[in-house]
């Protein structure tokens, strides 16, 4: 059959069909290493030795009990905790009154086996057989067990003995696995489950910013479950873990050499350490034939305050290594007692001698172990004084604290059972589930004023000390308290570290930098480089729009339509706001173009109302030279009207009125064109066509030509004006103020009527070009005509592909040349004549009377 304890290899299970019994046979049953005599007698499983060897009968070809080697003084600094914790309760009149507390305590060698076989003969008394049955009823030997220090051992005793319901308590094992009640129903501790320290470094290693860190672990349910859960939180907290290694301090050399050469060969320069103080002694060994220093360690609370670790850290490897432990105790009067080695010699003769020999560093007479040369010989009434080693480190009385408050906690469990007052019921029965159920339920103050209880799953409230290794002048090291790990607070209130200075590898100040990656700066962002882990990234500038405002960002956020990056791609800057305005110089230009435009045609306008009697001005119907002047005054004034930020009435306007006035000046130009044609044409004999347009049909056809433009722009108004628009879309980093069209068919309606009646006055002016006149002004009219299409022409590709502003200015350009046009052409001859040529201004040589005659 198979061993339900994968670790129980001297032990055969048998299943017997005739009874439906399962029982367990055991090996060779052995005394406990330590007793004492008591109405109820509580059990203890300790290491006093760390290691152990195999021994088999040569001539019975069988295998003997385990060999224990290596004393362990932690072991019975442990038993020294709980005999002290029993004899406070013994001698209390306050707890279980007229009941003594006895116990049994065995020694695990450090071995799971053994340690399983000792919980079984804790249970059973010395009987060879015991039944997992109905038919097993006799009560357990002891009503409750305090459990080895380690995880790996304390999941086999609670294996075996949860069908029981015999309370195992831990002072030391903390591997989350154990809250499992499915698995392990009896078990619990006075020490915080692992699921909260290893979220608490996780949280530790993310407060110093080290994002890329290395792992080692112990090899067992400790390391392994504690390392898993690290790594799990890591994830969630943006941590990367380079390596993850396990190591057992029996590992074979060359198991250690790959650990040595992936340190080597690794870019994190924080290792987190979840192992047990042993495995730790054994790699510290290692690292220091390698001289690997430098390196910033976190540990786990089995070896950040052990005393023995820091002493074995001769070359300073863990130098400045921070790690959380159990928060520091004060037992009064336990210190005293453990010192105090006359109560172990209750323990076998055997055992005793060898503590004594190892304490004191002396042999027996008759020991039969190796003496060394020059060791003195024990007298047996050596004193601790002056003695310092392992045993006399008080260091770990946290851990004692925890030993003493278990054996507390199933004592106040029996008072309760026992129905204690002044007295308590000796004949009560006492029954291994109840007492079970009372320690869970129990709540009490310890006489150091802690409190102490346990939740569901048998774990006690889990606060730490943030620890940090501050070496001294003489070479020791100090466990500096430096923070609090409270996880019963708010998850941003957990992690508190105090203002006290730290120190950290090789004796920096600096906080160490552990990263794959430096942090992206504000206006970056982060990408993941390929194959590689999170934590290891390039950091790409924000493209042009896009900011980033915090460090390490993951992604770029677009700014607002109307703001814009700026130069660090930290910050959304508003968008500079630009049209065309007075101050700039293109727009200053364009300003004094068109003042001078409208001041020349002041001026010709003063010149024509000065000589308005003389034959040229009255030559082609003074009125309408006039109007043009008016309209092209006015043509050059709406210029001005593109000009500043655009409003609704400034839109609406430009180009209304540079619609109105240029067909205005337009009709002017074509009246007067028609004149010419009807003059000459009224010459011919018979002919009275001049009756048909006076000057009233010419004032009447200017008006009508102008009142069709009138309505299209009312038109335009009316369905779709122009309203101001903010261009974002041209540029990227700045904003166009101007003048939507509202309705494009208008705009273009208006150009085209104008387009229209510039070709059809061009057209007359060609056909009167070649008039016999010394001043022929349909000659003038086609060209300036010409000059007008000429620009309109242009203007439409160019308004078009004109980015922003400069459309705006290839418009007003556009109204300028047009205008200039008019003017030069058509009215600069005139004043040449009147103002130079005077003796030209006659109506004789106007109507060519002066040339040959036909």
């Amino acid at each position: 059959c198979r061993s339900a304890v994968p670790f129980l290899h001297c032990y055969i299970i048998s299943f017997s069909q005739a009874e439906d019994r399962v029982c367990l046979q055991m090996g060779d049953p052995e005394n406990p290493q330590l007793s004492k005599d008591g109405d109820i007698i509580l059990g203890g499983i300790f290491s006093f030795h760390s290691s152990w060897i195999n021994r088999r009968d040569t001539y019975m070809h069988k295998p003997l009990p385990l060999q224990c080697i290596s004393l362990n003084f932690r072991g019975f600094q442990y038993a020294q905790a709980m005999l002290f914790a029993i004899d406070e309760i013994n001698n209390s009149s306050d707890l279980l009154p007229g009941i003594t507390l006895g116990c049994k305590i065995y020694d695990s060698c450090g071995s799971i086996a053994r340690g399983v076989r000792a919980s079984l003969a804790l249970i059973n008394s010395q009987e060879t057989i015991f039944k997992l049955s109905d038919k097993c009823t006799k009560p357990a030997q002891v009503q409750a067990i305090m459990g080895e220090s380690s995880s790996s051992p304390n999941m086999a005793v609670a294996t075996v003995i949860g069908p029981f319901h015999i309370p195992l308590i831990s002072h030391f094992a903390t591997c989350a696995c154990l809250s499992d009640k499915n698995k392990y129903p009896s078990f619990l501790r006075t020490i915080p489950s692992d699921h909260y320290q290893s979220r608490a470094l996780a949280q530790l290693v993310k407060y110093f910013g080290w994002t890329w860190v290395g792992a080692i672990r112990t090899n067992d349910d400790y390391g392994n479950n504690g390392m898993a859960t690290f790594i799990e939180t890591a994830e969630e907290l943006g941590i990367c873990v380079e390596y993850s290694v396990a190591v057992f301090r029996t590992d074979p050399p060359k198991k250690i050499q790959q650990i040595i050469d992936i340190i080597k060969g690794s870019t994190s320069r924080v290792i987190v350490g979840f192992l047990s103080h042993l495995d730790i002694d054994a790699l510290i060994i290692e690292l220091s034939q390698h001289n690997l220093t430098g390196y910033q360690w976190v540990g786990s609370e089995s070896w950040i305050f052990d005393s023995h670790t820091a002493a074995m850290d001769v070359h300073h490897i863990l130098d400045g290594a921070v790690g959380l432990s159990i928060p520091k105790a004060h037992v009064t009067g336990m210190k005293e007692f453990i010192l105090d080695v006359k109560p172990l010699n209750s323990s076998i003769e055997e055992l005793f001698r060898e503590f004594w020999e190892a304490l004191f560093d002396c042999k027996f007479e008759d020991s039969v172990s190796t003496t060394t040369e020059n060791q003195r010989e024990c007298s047996g009434h050596e004193d601790l004084a002056g003695v310092k080693n392992t045993f006399t480190d008080m260091s770990l009385m946290p851990i004692f604290y925890n030993i003493y408050k278990e054996v507390y906690a199933v004592a106040h469990a029996l008072h309760d059972i026992l129905s204690c007052n002044n007295t308590c019921n000796k004949t009560a029965q006492l029954d291994p589930f109840t007492i079970l159920q009372h320690i869970k339920k129990i709540r009490f103050k310890t006489k150091e004023g802690d409190e102490v209880y346990f939740n569901e799953n048998g774990d006690p409230p889990a606060k730490y000390e943030i620890i940090n290794w501050q070496p001294t002048e003489n070479g020791n090291v100090e466990f500096v308290p430096v923070g609090l790990y409270d996880a019963s607070l708010p998850a941003d209130r957990q992690l508190t570290l105090t203002n006290r200075t730290l120190v950290w590898a090789q004796n920096s100040e600096q906080v160490p930098v552990s990263v794959c990656s430096e942090k992206c700066p504000p206006g970056t962002r982060k990408v993941l480089q390929k194959g590689k882990p999170v934590c290891c990234y390039d950091c790409l500038r924000c493209a042009d729009g896009e900011i980033s405002n915090s460090t390490d960002s993951i992604s770029c956020v677009r700014c607002h339509s109307e703001f814009w990056s700026n130069e660090r791609r930290d910050a959304c800057i508003k968008k500079k706001e630009e049209f065309l305005s007075y101050e700039e110089m293109m727009g200053a230009l364009l300003t004094a173009a068109s003042l001078l435009g409208t001041c020349l045609t002041a001026v010709v306008m003063f010149i024509f109302f000065r000589y308005r009697r003389t034959p040229i001005v009255r030559a082609n119907n003074s009125e309408l030279s006039f109007l043009l002047l008016f309209s092209l005054t006015l043509c050059f004034l709406c210029s001005l009207t593109f000009i500043g930020r655009p409003s609704g009435w400034s839109c609406m306007l430009r180009h209304t009125a540079f619609g109105i006035t240029f067909v205005l000046c337009i009709s002017c130009v074509l009246g007067k064109t028609m004149v010419v044609l009807m003059a000459f044409r009224a010459t011919l004999p018979g002919s009275n066509v001049m009756k048909w347009f006076g000057p009233a049909q010419q004032r009447l056809s200017v008006l009508g030509f102008t009142l069709i433009q009138v309505f299209i722009c009312l038109l335009w108004l009316t369905i779709s004006p122009p309203f101001p628009f903010k261009n974002i879309k041209d540029f990227k980093d700045r904003i166009i103020l101007e003048c939507a069209l509202g309705s494009a068919v208008g705009f273009w309606a208006v150009l085209g009527y104008i387009g229209l009646l510039a070709m059809l006055c061009f057209f007359l002016a060609f056909l009167a070009r070649k008039l016999p006149d010394n001043f022929n002004e349909a000659k003038f009219i086609t060209f300036s005509m010409l000059i007008f299409c000429a620009v309109w022409v242009t203007f439409i590709p160019a308004y078009v592909s004109s980015p922003g502003k400069f459309s705006v200015a290839v418009e007003i350009f556009a109204i300028l040349s047009s205008g200039f046009g008019l003017l030069i052409c058509i009215f600069i001859p005139k004043c040449y004549i009147i103002l130079l040529k005077p003796e030209r201004n006659t109506k004789r040589n106007l109507m060519g009377k002066e040339g040959p005659t036909h």
